[in-house]
């Protein structure tokens, strides 16, 4: 008989991911229900089925997955970031601030916490409205109301207080429903049409599903999307939204300390986004424009002005290696890490000796880039920094041809990322270690390091890893 194809954990987590991207959520959800039978507890099939729950738009069992990942670990960067996600989508934006905040300490590299706490803290003041824009004047001793008018004031209040029929019967204005659901206003009036359509309501799908069922589910589900909407941004935050533009069109155009630092802010995000997207040489012109009228602002005008020199001078730096000029790149981080030795900026002197590392090592200077790595080692905030950071400086030494040494920092690299509970460093690790062993000729400890390699690729999951450690 032929042999049956074996069904693993790696496999099945593949073909969930792949249907997932698909769009195809509910066979993906298959496929990680059937992983984590194999594999009961593991939290990164746990985060992903969660996503693929808050796709579907089953907020209580994605937040169940969310937790349930935290149990295993409470320093789970992915979990924390994933029931915060939950949270807001649910509307407990406090509650998603929270451990938005929990996952920035925790990872303060991930830029998406601090996007997350951007986007909450921006939902709960156009909830509860911005304290500074609320005046209160002494007028009256208020501390001494007196308590016949507080209970007169309450039995207005219950007189006034609409019952339960009224609140059900209440609906809010297609104005309103029209300005929340934007583009989906439309589909709301089909579908609320189609209700209409008794002997359409009373057929069935040809898997056996009622069409009353799935009309009014698609009403129920836009109806929540209305009330999460109202919820995060209210008309209220909306109409005082648009009083402001048109008060800040109405401005004089001269640019006031608030307005110079958020058109900074708008700007480095710009450079960034330039050069992820791969528009090295556009970012590199905005970052040195930038960068001039920095230099001429004063420290009034731009608080942390040597800050932002810093973070421009590492973004040219940036830019600069990825067009290919590696002299011109190191120079532009070494002035980053002089300006942050100048101003005490520990974090940024973190960045530059970073990223001077891997301009070495690019340039092939690998002794220049491991003594640049080693004086980092002690500024590493954790553990996955530090695993990374192992590794780099392993891969240098196994340049050199010294394997044994490259072999130690494989191994560091390695319990680094098994503290950290991160897969992929773990895989990087074991190939660097299994490749030393190769260059030191100790051929069945290789070969022992690669299958276990192998099994960490396959749990990324990785087909081109596979492929390579294979080969």
């Amino acid at each position: 008989e032929d042999d049956l194809p074996v069904v693993t954990f790696g496999n099945l987590m593949s073909e969930g991911i792949t249907l997932s991207r698909r769009g195809q959520h509910d066979k993906a959800l298959g496929c990680f229900n059937d992983a984590l039978k194999l594999r009961a507890g593991d939290k990164h099939c746990l985060i992903i089925r969660s996503k693929c729950f808050l796709k579907l738009g089953d907020t209580e069992n994605s937040l169940k997955d969310a937790e349930a990942s935290l149990q295993i670990d409470k320093t789970f960067s992915e979990g924390l970031y994933q029931k915060a996600e939950t949270l807001y989508t649910m509307g407990d934006f406090e509650f998603a601030l929270v451990f938005y905040h929990r996952g920035r300490r925790l990872r303060p590299d991930l830029h998406k916490f601090q996007l997350g706490i951007n986007k909450a803290e921006e939902a709960i003041v156009n909830c509860i409205g911005n304290p500074s824009s609320v005046k209160l004047e002494n007028k009256e001793e208020l501390c001494f109301v007196s308590r016949q008018a507080e209970s007169k004031k309450d039995n207005q209040k219950q007189q006034n207080k609409p019952t339960k029929d009224q609140k059900q019967t209440k609906k809010k204005s297609p104005k309103t429903e029209q300005q929340l659901l934007g583009a989906l206003y439309a589909d709301k009036a089909f579908l609320e049409r189609l209700l209409k359509d008794g002997d359409l309501m009373q057929s069935s799908t040809r898997q056996g599903i009622k069409v009353m069922d799935l009309v009014s589910g698609g009403i129920s589900y836009l109806n929540h999307r209305r009330d999460f909407w109202q919820q995060q941004k209210p008309m209220y935050a909306r109409a005082y939204e648009r009083k402001v533009l048109q008060q800040e069109r109405m401005q004089d155009k001269k640019e006031k300390p608030s307005d110079i630092s958020r058109s900074i802010a708008k700007n480095m995000e710009d450079i960034e986004l330039m050069l992820a997207r791969g528009s090295a040489e556009e970012s590199c012109r905005k970052a040195e424009r930038m960068l001039k009228r920095i230099q001429a602002w004063s420290e009034h005008e731009v608080p942390k002005k040597n800050e932002l020199i810093g973070n421009l001078h590492s973004f040219i730096g940036n830019a600069q290696l990825a067009m290919g000029q590696r002299e011109a790149a190191l120079r532009s981080h070494k002035m980053d890490l002089d300006c942050a030795r100048q101003n005490a900026l520990l974090d940024a002197v973190s960045r530059a000796l970073d990223n001077i590392g891997h301009v070495y090592a690019r340039i092939g200077k690998f002794q220049q880039a491991i003594n640049t790595w080693e004086e980092k080692i002690p500024m590493a905030q954790s553990s996955l920094e530090k695993a990374w950071l192992f590794h780099e400086i392993g891969r240098c030494y196994l340049e050199l041809g010294k394997a044994e040494v490259a072999q130690d920092y494989g191994l560091k690299s390695l319990q680094s990322a098994e503290e950290e509970g991160d897969v992929e460093w773990q895989l990087h690790a074991t190939v660097l270690v299994a490749q030393a062993q190769v260059k030191l000729k100790d051929y069945p400890s290789a070969i022992m390091t690669f299958e276990r390699a192998l099994e960490k690729a396959k749990l990324v999951p990785s087909e081109a890893a596979q492929n390579g450690i294979i080969a």
